[in-house]
């Protein structure tokens, strides 16, 4: 099967993220323990239309935010270095005492713009103590602008949200899942404005029901290959844009710094990166959704992209393809559809090993794309091959579906905890 992405003609980016926060149990503990139950949510991001009020509006929000993050890392910074206790909400509650003699004007915004980056403050710094990330950094102007909205202050009412201290604003759409809207995050990306809407599903959706399972080898010359003979292509969109990427590079850079030439290349350059972004974002959407609705056991491998990306040679086409981000999104929809996903391990050799007769290959090139088994003769597609013996990890194991007793990849389920500044 071959994958045709046509290019984004709407531009409102469907960006779905899972979230599995779980409920405390009924009872009290005992042996035959009742499964705990799972509170699914999913954000919708949806380009929004505002007038020349809206923005304004918006970039307020915006530096406001960014100033609370920009003043808490700073006070962090301090009172770290003279060894006194520092947590978020401390820095919050302090800030909220100045703001009224000293920052008046966060007033003329939601309040969740002013205190909710110091939860994200101390969220951040968490991660940095359990080496899960790096120091947070000072925020700039122009980069990364974006303020959290509680749902306490929100309203979505068919293709308007309303904003508090704004008032309605309009969405390209509605939003796609019904359930209670929980938060929201404005953001900018080039010189345009996206809404997304985080919504607590009513229901979950329908599990899988087929009982088919898939092995799945990504590639550079096509996205994927299935165990099945299936194929789907890339839409490659930075290749074929690179040329007009160097061009937008080349006459952003002759501008003079500070000049009105040098924004409206640099907001052309942006629309740019954001247009490829969405092309590929919408195949493996697509690639990603059409595998869990059909296979109940999906077989991935465990791939080091990190350190696939040190080949010079193959790291632009590498990350053109995009394999974390095709993890991510298989992996919280298999959560969400209760598939079986078997991520085998990256020191499997699925490209060497016959699929027939299970014999391993000395030595492999990458310019080597069929695959010649020299004990039973068996020749193949190079990536089929190793779809295939992808596929018997599964079927050779069994599987059960995700969130049953006994499925290994319930059990790592990320747990995300709901937390908002002004509740």
């Amino acid at each position: 099967m071959f994958w045709k992405s046509s290019p984004c003609s709407r531009p409102a980016l469907c960006d779905v993220r899972l979230s599995l926060i779980p409920e405390p149990k009924a009872g009290g503990s005992g042996k035959s323990a009742e499964r705990v139950k799972t509170m699914v949510m999913l954000a919708h991001q949806i380009r929004l239309e505002p007038n020349r009020r809206e923005e304004e509006y918006f970039r307020k929000a915006c530096g406001i935010s960014r100033f609370a993050w920009n003043w808490g890392l700073s006070e962090w910074k301090r009172r770290h270095e003279s060894k006194q206790k520092v947590d978020g909400l401390r820095l919050k509650k302090e800030f909220n005492t100045r703001k009224a003699l000293e920052f008046p004007w966060t007033y003329e915004v939601t309040k969740y713009a002013s205190q909710q980056p110091f939860l994200h403050l101390q969220a951040a710094f968490r991660r940095f103590f359990d080496k899960k990330g790096r120091y947070p950094r000072f925020k700039r102007k122009g980069v990364h602008d974006t303020f959290y909205i509680g749902g306490d202050q929100l309203e979505v009412s068919g293709k308007s949200v309303r904003i508090p201290r704004l008032g309605w604003v309009r969405m390209r759409e509605k939003v796609r899942f019904r359930g209670k809207v929980v938060s929201a995050t404005v953001r900018r990306i080039a010189d345009r404005w996206f809404v997304s809407v985080h919504v607590e599903l009513e229901e979950a959706p329908a599990p899988c029901e087929s009982q088919a399972g898939v092995g799945v080898d990504l590639g550079v010359n096509r996205l994927a290959t299935l165990s099945n003979g299936e194929t789907f292509e890339g839409p490659k969109p930075l290749r074929k844009e690179l040329s007009k990427l160097r061009r937008l590079s080349r006459a952003l850079s002759r501008k003079e710094k500070g000049s009105k030439n040098r924004l409206r290349a640099k907001v052309m350059l942006q629309r740019l990166h954001y247009r490829i972004r969405a092309i590929r974002q919408d195949s493996l959407h697509k690639l990603t959704t059409y595998l869990t609705r059909n296979f109940g056991a999906i077989a991935i491998e465990d791939l080091n992209v990190k350190g696939m990306l040190r080949n010079r040679r193959l790291s632009r086409a590498i990350s053109d393809m995009g394999f974390h981000e095709f993890r991510r999104q298989v992996e919280y929809k298999a959560r969400l559809r209760q598939n079986h996903l078997e991520v085998v391990s990256r020191w499997f050799q699925s490209s060497k090993i016959c699929s027939e007769c299970g014999a391993v290959k000395e030595s492999l090139s990458l310019s080597e794309r069929r695959y010649r088994c020299t004990g039973c003769g068996f020749e193949s597609d190079r990536d089929l091959n190793a779809a295939l013996n992808l596929f018997r990890t599964v079927s050779s194991t069994g599987f059960q579906a995700c969130g049953e007793e006994g499925s290994g990849f319930s059990q790592r389920w990320s747990e995300t905890v709901l937390c908002e500044a002004g509740t």
